[in-house]
């Protein structure tokens, strides 16, 4: 089964809210982060609008994270349909690094003031997404981790006709040997719970 692009661009947007939450923390005008707290016999002195450009940086991360919550629903839709058996089977969180470098732009002068470099950045994000897409490592998203989603690369035997193959599989918990039920998606096997 190959990832639908919807289905795929949404797990892709999705990977990216922490780099939302980032972008918004840097968006809080300078002014505001040596100010005392609003307190109830001054409330209305106070502003609540803190951030340089709220509606980006809002919709950013708004969009980022139904695209996570859609996702995690998402992926607890996967029927699995195969049988198959795990023979051996290790953790392989090494190739997730390869989404790090976006997150470490964030801090290299990028803003929503700059709308040069923030065009720039969505060209890449673009970029990033065709090739991981057409790569079919679009599964690799790293935020999968918090919800306990991990990536495995195990020896496989698949079916009736026990195939044995090596494979990388998408599992939320610990993976054992022994039998799985599972449904390919591009390069991965996803497993449910057990």
């Amino acid at each position: 089964m190959q990832f639908r692009l919807i289905s795929a661009m949404v797990l892709f947007v999705g990977s990216y809210f922490p780099l939302a939450l980032i972008l918004l923390a840097q968006d809080v005008q300078k002014k505001f982060l040596d100010a005392s707290f609003c307190r109830w016999s001054s409330y209305s002195s106070c502003s609540f609008q803190i951030f340089d450009h709220p509606v980006s940086a809002w919709s950013c991360v708004l969009v980022s994270g139904v695209a996570l919550f859609i996702t995690q629903w998402g992926l607890r839709l996967v029927e699995p349909h195969i049988e198959v058996t795990v023979i051996e089977a290790k953790s392989i969180p090494n190739d997730l690094i390869n989404y790090v470098f976006p997150y470490v732009v964030a801090f290299m002068g990028l803003s929503y003031e700059d709308s040069g470099k923030m065009m720039g950045f969505v060209v890449f994000l673009v970029v990033l997404f065709v090739i991981t897409y057409q790569s079919g490592q679009v599964v690799m998203n790293p935020f999968l981790f918090v919800f306990g989603w991990k990536i495995y690369e195990a020896k496989i035997e698949v079916g009736q006709k026990n195939e044995t193959r090596i494979t990388r599989v998408l599992k939320r918990g610990e993976l054992f040997p022994g039998k799985q039920r599972a449904e390919k998606v591009q390069d991965f096997y996803f497993m449910g719970d057990p």
